[in-house]
């Protein structure tokens, strides 16, 4: 089967994206990279923020547990109001709270401040990204046009992490407000784009539909209370966490009681009866707490046992960047190749190799024996990430599409707080004191957890290793016929 059209074959639809195309995609990918460097600037800047503001280890953990809560919690209620209020109004108006907001947290002089500042940035990025998600699945036909474009937005969102950590350390070594300002002048850049290139949509029509207040109201209070309980987990007593999770558990009996009854639900509870949708949401879940939870662990290593500095370590990091690379110029040839469920089995085992590989991790190991975990990884995230983000929208009605993005956007946020909480809890219960030996057997054990989820993840994604003629994988939604478009290469 040919991989590339032939010299002469007439001009389709399929072969490229229009130059108004490329246009909305970069301004949209400009946006999710917004969100990535932000999160990462702010993790490499903590303990400056700690010394200047005079913070205690609580409230600079609710610097971070702030924007989580904001960002995981409010983020179904955003999906859904991307498909209610339309993707472009919520899109612009949620990016200039973020704007103004991330501007806010470098006044800040108290701590109070800051974590204030950091949860209604973390909301404004729920409303944000899954109504920049929908613009994409909504505006490029489903097939080779969207997925193209989905695989050079994921690249761009690992992108802006990788750039992150980088960028924060230096930001920091000058002076650690300029992480929340340096956000502002590209989201200034970034909405006066979005005005002029992302075309206006037709606010949906809503005649005789009620906006599911109740829903929105349990649902949010619902994934506040888990994620707090995760996130907190660590730095708290086993009763409050066992209640706090108790409380969040009994509100989404509730949401789905409310949902079964509305006779317009915020949360269509049909969507979750498909299997690919699922299957994503659960391999999406555990992979980005693997993924998150090992990062943490290699950060420890790096300054804790090594010494390393924080520049130090984010140039130790950066390698994982070459997702962004690999997601728009090789995940595409092998989605094409194979189907989206080989693809994501196969980056989620790549996943499990790279943990692997770290898990014998020495006191005086050269940076030559930690890269193979660490380039390893980064493919997996390039084979993973994009084609999970397809398959969760692969299929779902258009005026579902927020929805469906704010469910794996909801997933990837909660799977990163359990597995941060999950690997703290086994290191700090795993290291005896803080002789070299003792740090060394708490990262050895908790490095036990991101395996387990990359392991499991790749188990559920099994179950969508159905094939068919040419070995292609038939719920991929690529089908065997599509030439493949060129994609140019990542900047």
């Amino acid at each position: 089967m040919s991989q590339h059209p032939a010299p002469h074959a007439p001009d389709t639809p399929d072969q490229g994206l229009t130059g108004r195309e490329w246009g909305i995609l970069l301004v949209l990918c400009g946006a999710i990279f917004l969100e990535g460097i932000d999160v990462a600037m702010l993790n490499v800047a903590l303990p400056s923020i700690r010394a200047d503001l005079g913070l205690s280890t609580g409230s600079l953990q609710w610097v971070m547990s702030a924007y989580v809560l904001g960002y995981g919690g409010f983020m179904l209620l955003g999906g859904r109001a991307a498909d209610l209020f339309g993707r472009r109004q919520m899109f612009v108006l949620w990016l200039s709270v973020f704007l103004v907001f991330s501007g806010l947290g470098g006044f800040a002089t108290e701590g109070w401040m800051l974590i204030v500042a950091r949860f209604v940035t973390g909301v404004a990025a729920a409303f944000m990204t899954p109504a920049g998600l929908s613009v994409i699945t909504t505006g490029f036909a489903e097939g080779p046009r969207r997925n193209k474009a989905l695989l050079f937005y994921s690249g761009t969102a690992a992108g802006g992490f990788s750039v992150g950590l980088v960028v924060g350390g230096l930001l920091t070594s000058v002076d650690w407000r300029w992480v929340f300002f340096a956000p502002v002048v590209l989201s200034a850049v970034i909405l006066v784009a979005a005005l002029a290139l992302v075309p206006k949509s037709p606010r949906p029509a809503r005649t005789g539909q009620r906006v599911d207040l109740a829903g929105g109201i349990t649902v949010t209070a619902a994934i506040v209370l888990l994620v707090l309980g995760v996130e907190r987990a660590t730095h708290t007593s086993s009763a409050w966490t066992a209640l706090t999770l108790g409380a969040g558990l009994v509100l989404l009996a509730v949401f789905v009681a409310v949902e079964r009854r509305a006779a317009q639900p915020l949360v269509r509870l049909g969507i979750l009866r498909g299997g690919p949708l699922v299957r994503a949401n659960l391999s999406g879940l555990l992979f980005a707490g693997g993924f998150f939870g090992f990062q943490f662990l290699v950060v420890l290593y790096l300054q804790e046992l090594r010494g390393w500095s924080t520049l130090e370590t984010s140039f130790a990091m950066i390698v994982i960047g070459v997702d962004a690379v690999l997601s728009p110029v090789l995940t595409p040839r092998l989605v094409h190749r194979f189907g989206n469920a080989r693809v994501i089995f196969g980056g989620l085992l790549l996943a499990a190799l790279a943990y692997s590989l770290f898990l014998p991790v020495g006191a005086d190991w050269t940076y030559a024996m930690m890269f193979p975990s660490l380039i390893v990884l980064g493919i997996a995230f390039s084979l993973a990430y994009g084609p999970l983000t397809i398959v969760a929208t692969e299929g779902v009605a258009e005026e579902e599409q927020g929805l469906a993005g704010a469910l794996l956007y909801t997933s990837f946020q909660f799977g990163a707080a359990l597995g941060l909480s999950a690997v703290t809890a086994v290191n700090v219960a795993a290291t005896s004191s803080q002789a070299p030996g003792a740090l060394l057997d708490g990262y050895r054990a908790a490095l036990w957890v991101p395996l387990a989820a990359a392991l499991l993840a790749a188990l559920i994604s099994a179950f969508g290793l159905r094939t068919g003629k040419g070995g292609v994988t038939v719920a991929a939604g690529v089908p065997a016929e599509v030439p493949l478009p060129e994609v140019p290469a990542a900047r």
